[in-house]
């Protein structure tokens, strides 16, 4: 009856091989075949042949299934079955067929309800072929895992062959003895000969929760991957991939014998790193194409910026012109990568410092929710390691473990520090090199490795005596050094003014504000916090980026068309400016016509994956001009300045000017680019421009 089901068992391992045979090279010409793309891995020295699930189920709904459902059997079909193929192809090196040389399938494609994130991950999807986003939070060194030992006999000149075998290999074999042999079953002393041992590299990472599409309240969940032979180095700490594995459950050898609880972690099959794609793999909207034409349309009007800056927390009073750096900083400049290895930066870093109950907290809050990615952080609650990255030792192998932190996370987004001036020296120190070189470098614990962190930086302070004295210098209020404030581009100083007119309107707004329900809510109705919230990775439906990710997990984007406008809420909209023509002047007393914040993102999106502009001589020439008359205005000494004046401050102007063109959907940074970029910087520094007088509170 044994040799009956092993018969039974080898016969249908074989027909698996058969059918994923017939997938990769069919004998039929019309159907799909793989064999220019086996040709072309092999070309490339490559060991892993990527293959479309979707291909896989118009072929056969058996193998999809199969693969999806029982990867254990079919996995290793096709990988053998790869291997068959690559033996037919004629001309191939002898190395290409060696019996030790593995090839791998990786699979790629639709995964349905495969598909999920490191906190949907639970035991209905154990032994299952799936499909996972997330961010590498972790990664620890290679190491080599003997997977075959040769060993000599002296004393009968003969060899012994050990193969092993264990759980984290995705094969269905069982496990083999991890003792290491040093005798024979005689007794007699064995040679290990290794120069014949077989090894494969392996790595352990930690893939995490995407920062933003964790619930409210909820701390992002992780799960360990391990990555074998090919699969290691793909990634770095920092990368927010698409990963393809198999979850799988461990024996834990730590738990009592009565224990019933086992180690869970993914076999890694495929990585896709999704900065690859569109966008840096930062959850983003999708752009129809009467969205686009409604963005080339309003480019074309000649206030666009200051529409966009007055419809940013439009709730919020005042701060005109920090709301238009806001917007420069979502924007962005340009970066330049130089042949000689120089890297200038194109992110823009804003500092505001000011009295309490100013809303700083607020602005950053905004700054939180409108980029696609963003990460906040307080400064009593970070330290410079968690800031930049860390050296941890794993607790099961021992080995140095390199741990991303917060501005590591945020390449290509923003980090926003609030209460900057709670930090310690030391820990500000850390981030001196992110913000310009924008690397972090790591040299202990015999690590030593630079990670990217190209990211943006919004910080929020207090004065160093908790309000901001007008009699003192700036520098005598700000407790920072120049070292640190010049690798900010912008630094905003917001004084709590008295002004009874003032002050009875902001009271009135928050009045207002308290006052307000949501429409389709009655009154004296219990709060649902919970309510249009879920646990996967969508998480609201309200046309921005986040809804597409939940479109997309469902099975298809969300192609409708966002609105330009939104009606003008007096409640809601209490902080928009009135009308003004292009040189300031007020029109008309009716506030502006608030832009819809879905259309903003996408409009920033927009620019900023189409626009590189590109300086022209004009521009270049005013630049110059200004930086040269901003050099002479800070040699008087009775100018106050809020920060030094160095080079950095030119290639501010030029940030700041590409940012604004960038706005403009522009090719080129023209004359009236540089205009505004000087004029928000000349309010950064000395409070000079029309906004003086406006932007006292809120």
């Amino acid at each position: 009856m044994a040799l009956d089901s092993i018969q039974l068992r080898d016969e249908a391992v074989r027909d698996r091989i058969r059918l994923a045979t017939e997938f990769l090279d069919p004998t039929d010409p019309r159907a799909r075949t793989y064999r220019g793309d086996i040709v072309t891995m092999l070309n490339r020295g490559q060991r892993r042949l990527a293959v479309s699930l979707d291909d896989i189920r118009s072929h056969s709904r058996e193998l999809v299934d199969g693969i999806l459902f029982s990867p254990f059997e079919f996995a290793p079909a096709f990988d053998q079955a790869l291997k068959n193929v690559i033996a037919t192809i004629p001309n191939r090196a002898a190395f290409e067929l060696d019996d030790d040389r593995m090839y791998y399938v990786a699979y790629e494609g639709s995964f349905g309800e495969n598909s999920c994130n490191p906190r949907s991950l639970g035991s209905a999807l154990l032994n299952r072929m799936i499909c996972l986003e997330g961010i590498v939070a972790k990664a620890s060194l290679v190491r080599p895992k003997v997977v075959k030992s040769v060993h000599w006999n002296e004393k009968k000149s003969t060899f012994l062959f050990r193969e092993y075998h264990d759980q984290t290999m995705s094969t269905n074999k069982p496990g083999s003895l991890s003792v290491y042999p040093q005798t024979d079953d005689e007794g007699n002393p064995l040679v290990t000969e290794y120069g014949y041992c077989a090894y494969r590299d392996h790595q352990t990472i930690t893939v995490q929760e995407m920062p933003e599409r964790a619930p409210p309240g909820q701390l992002p969940r992780g799960v360990d991957v391990l990555m074998d032979d090919d699969m290691v180095d793909r990634v770095k700490a920092g990368d927010r991939i698409q990963l393809v594995g198999i979850y799988r459950s461990l024996g834990n050898r730590n738990a009592g014998p009565g224990s019933s609880i086992f180690k869970t972690l993914i076999l890694a099959n495929n990585v896709v790193l999704l900065s690859s794609k569109s966008g840096g793999g930062i959850a983003q909207a999708t752009i129809t194409d009467t969205d686009i034409r409604n963005i080339n349309k309003m480019s074309k009007r000649p206030n666009i910026f200051a529409e966009l800056s007055a419809s940013l927390a439009p709730s919020i009073f005042g701060h005109a012109y920090v709301k238009k750096a806001i917007l420069l900083m979502l924007l962005g400049g340009m970066e330049k990568n130089l042949p000689n290895g120089t890297h200038l930066r194109g992110d823009i870093n804003i500092l505001l410092i000011g009295d309490p109950s100013t809303a700083k907290s607020q602005l950053l809050r905004f700054v939180l929710n409108t980029a696609p990615l963003a990460i906040t952080t307080t400064g009593r609650g970070s330290s410079g390691v968690g800031l930049t990255a860390a050296v941890t030792t794993d607790k099961e192998t021992g080995d140095r473990r390199l741990e991303a932190g917060a501005m590591v996370l945020a390449d290509r987004g923003i980090v926003c520090i609030d209460e900057f001036d709670k930090m310690s020296d030391i820990d500000r120190v850390a981030i001196h090199e992110v913000m310009e070189q924008q690397t972090v470098t790591i040299a202990k614990a015999g690590i030593h490795t630079t990670l990217n962190a190209r990211c943006s930086v919004i910080a929020a302070a207090n004065p160093i005596f908790g309000q901001y004295d007008s009699n003192r210098d700036p520098a005598k209020n700000i407790a920072l050094p120049d070292s640190l404030l010049s690798r900010f581009d912008l630094l905003f100083v917001i004084t709590d003014d008295i002004d009874d007119s003032r002050d009875r309107q902001i009271s009135e707004h928050v009045l207002r504000m308290h006052a307000y329900r949501p429409p389709g809510t009655e009154e004296g109705a219990p709060i649902r916090e919970t309510q249009n919230q879920t646990l996967g990775i969508g998480l609201r439906e309200d046309g921005d980026a986040r809804s597409s990710n939940a479109a997309n997990r469902k099975g298809g984007p969300t192609n409708h068309t966002t609105e330009v406008y939104e009606k003008h809420n007096p409640v809601l909209h209490a902080g928009m400016e009135p009308r003004r023509d292009r040189r300031g002047r007020i029109t008309s007393k009716e506030p502006v016509t608030p832009i819809s914040m879905a259309f903003i993102k996408k409009y920033i999106q927009y620019s900023k994956t189409r626009c590189k502009p590109q300086l022209t001589q004009d521009a270049s020439n005013y630049i110059v001009k200004a930086y040269s008359d901003l050099r002479n205005d800070v040699m008087d000494i009775a100018t106050r300045r809020t920060a030094p004046m160095t080079a950095r401050t030119l290639e501010t102007l030029i940030r700041l000017s590409t940012a604004h063109a960038k706005a403009r959907l522009s090719a080129t940074v023209e004359k009236e680019d540089a205009v505004v970029a000087e004029e928000v910087l000349k309010f950064a520094l000395f409070k000079e421009g029309r906004a003086r007088r406006e932007d006292g509170f809120r």
